[in-house]
């Protein structure tokens, strides 16, 4: 297959600023500018250094032709099954259990990472540079008494094979809060780099996160297993490596809820308390406060991350050769479509107005990992986008190369709709990674990563722009699928959406419910006028005249598409529905669970999991948790926090 671009500018033509400006900017005249908001081109420059210049060229001249997702261009080449040991090729069938479920020892470990990467010879936990390594063999040492399990993922255990039967083992809480070994683990913690807030941070690693292996289930599906708070390791720097109650409540919920959303996200096996208090300063005012602790088995197929690059090639030298040693084991275990592609199928993208520019993925497969990267993290972004969820903390060393969402710290679900939202308060000044901003940053970090594999001369200058070209349409194409979908329309309408989301902002409409509460609108163009917003009377509160005029003719704006589209009221409410969630993890309802839990009650957390299993169903009884938040949920700790847990 052959495309042809003709960009009257050089690649990268799509900026970050204009991925904004086609999604979000039109209609946000009262956002406030951060250093972020001025027009940035992204541009990688040979050598591997990223600029980030003054100007941006014109959105128009970036290449208006379709382009078919190059990762399922890639994916839909002949592909052979992936290439793992025989001992993992052969499953103990002895060892199964109750149709397949398996007991903790049964598990099918497998330890790829730690078998085919360069590892730290120590295997101490002092805070120190460690070079040379991607990681450091170390076993959990948090302080554990009484443990207690506080909840559980019955469909991650499914993931693993994993006999939910064993959650109610006694020991259950002691070998996932560390105290008690699990059999066939391999512990380790990995060295990863990262730019934090846009500086780079040099070595950060997993400073209290300790990977226990990976478990080979029965569709050959690898699945690491790691805890989160299980204590200090070589890159804990000065902290303790512990996590509390809080904040695990958190992660572990909220890793369940965007899996349920249908987000790309790492997964959440079980919490359990440790026993102890941690001291934690929540808000880094001096005023510091015993917290309960707690540990989370945190679930995905790899918790590699762009800063697992990043470090390396910061370091230059012989380390350049341990990037690439990364990026094969990355592709030969998570991306094996791109380790055998074939060549009999040209996949080759002019990027100029001559034949002479061209990108040939199949004769640099880095180039095609890299540009499969770019297009998942845009495609993860452009779903945060159409749920409203914002990360707070968009940092190189917090994106997955497997384009999931990770690393759960002070997150947030819109309420009011609000652009320049972010959760996290060390954001504030700023707010560079606000809601708005979002995709901006997606770019921006993906062009850090190319610059790290141009640096190790894996990817050329030009493959890193075309990819970063690559997240820009990929972005677009997704974003607009998706708020077409969200509006039940049969395509993308530029100016209905942009008023909408325009209207939201100036009344700041609760997002969630207001997108649930469209699919009540008919396909009737003789409604009265003074009828027509009765469907969202629950979401449009306390406007004036003025107000209600906008959004009256925007709803007969809606209807006359609606109509256009020839879908029956019924068919468009049904589909409507299977998008725009009824329930979704509002902070508000995280610190509920919080309380609760740190008096004793857990049944809270369990129930909230129950409810966020299910997001797009109605859930009789369980109307509460999509109520609007109550006037307590704005005040400092729960709407917006900080990275303290």
């Amino acid at each position: 297959m052959r495309f042809h671009f003709s960009p009257k500018t050089p690649l990268l033509s799509l900026s970050s600023s204009s991925i904004t400006s086609l999604c979000l900017r039109p209609f946000l005249p009262s956002a406030p500018k951060s250093h972020f908001y001025p027009s940035l081109a992204c541009h990688v420059s040979t050598g591997g250094n990223l600029r980030m210049d003054s100007t941006s060229p014109d959105p128009s001249s970036s290449s208006s032709v379709s382009v078919d997702s190059v990762a399922d261009g890639l994916k839909n080449q002949s592909l052979r099954e992936h290439d793992i040991s025989n001992n993992n090729n052969n499953m103990n069938n002895e060892n199964k259990k109750n149709n397949g479920k398996l007991s903790l020892e049964d598990l099918n470990w497998d330890h790829s990472f730690v078998r085919e990467l360069p590892g730290d010879p120590r295997n101490d936990s002092i805070p120190r540079q460690v070079f040379h390594a991607c990681y450091t063999k170390v076993l959990p040492s948090a302080e554990v008494e009484n443990p207690k399990l506080v909840a559980w993922s019955d469909s991650v255990a499914d993931l693993l094979d994993l006999d939910p039967k064993e959650f109610g083992r006694p020991d259950f809480p002691l070998k996932f809060s560390g105290a008690s070994p699990l059999a066939g683990a391999v512990p380790y913690a990995q060295c990863y780099g990262g730019h934090q807030f846009g500086t780079w941070a040099g070595q950060l690693g997993d400073g209290r996160a300790i990977t226990l292996g990976e478990i080979m289930n029965s569709k050959l599906e690898r699945w690491e297993l790691q805890l989160k708070g299980a204590g200090k390791t070589p890159y804990s720097r000065f902290a303790d490596g512990l996590a509390v109650l809080r904040s695990s409540i958190r992660e572990f919920l909220c890793s369940e809820a965007m899996h349920f959303l249908g987000i790309p996200t790492t997964r959440a096996l079980c919490l359990v308390t440790t026993g102890k208090f941690v001291t934690r300063d929540l808000f880094y005012d001096g005023n510091p406060k015993d917290e309960p602790g707690a540990v989370v088995c945190r679930v995905s197929q790899s918790f590699l991350r762009f800063g697992s690059y990043q470090i390396h090639a910061s370091r230059g030298g012989e380390d350049l050769g341990i990037v690439r040693s990364l990026a094969d084991y990355a592709i030969r275990h998570h991306f094996p479509h791109i380790e055998n592609m074939s060549k009999s199928e040209s996949l080759s993208f002019s990027t100029g107005d001559n034949d002479q520019s061209v990108v040939d993925l199949t004769s640099n497969k880095y180039a095609a990992w890299t540009v499969e990267i770019a297009e998942r993290t845009a495609s993860l972004v452009a779903r945060w986008q159409g749920v409203g969820f914002t990360h707070g903390v968009l940092n190189t060393d917090n994106m997955s190369i497997l384009g999931l969402t990770i690393d759960y710290g002070p997150f947030g679900f819109l309420d009011a709709f609000d652009p320049s939202y972010t959760p996290n308060v060390t954001d504030l000044p700023g707010r560079r990674y606000c809601f708005a901003n979002q995709p901006d940053i997606g770019l921006w970090n993906i062009a850090q990563f190319a610059s790290t594999l141009m640096t190790a001369n894996l990817i050329s200058d030009q493959e890193a722009n075309y990819a970063m070209e690559r997240y820009g349409t990929k972005f677009m194409d997704d974003y607009q699928a998706i708020l077409s979908q969200k509006l039940g329309l049969q395509k993308y309408n530029k100016q209905l959406v942009n008023k909408l989301l325009s209207n939201l902002a100036v009344d700041k409409v609760d997002y969630t419910n207001f997108f649930r509460a469209l699919s009540n609108i008919k396909a009737d163009p003789s409604i009265p006028g003074d009828e027509l917003l009765v469907p969202l009377k629950a979401v449009l509160l306390d406007m004036g005249k003025e107000r209600k005029e906008a959004w009256t003719s925007w709803v007969q704006s809606y209807i006359q598409e609606l109509v256009a589209s020839g879908v029956s009221d019924e068919e468009r409410k049904a589909s409507m529905n299977s998008v725009n969630p009824k329930y979704v993890l509002r902070n508000y309802l995280c610190q509920s669970a919080i309380d609760a839990a740190e008096m004793g009650d857990l049944e809270e957390v369990r129930r909230l999991l129950k409810v966020m299993e299910r997001p797009y169903d109605e859930q009789p009884g369980m109307e509460k948790y999509a109520r609007l938040p109550p006037a307590w949920a704005y005040r400092p700790g729960v709407c917006m926090l900080s990275c303290s847990s």
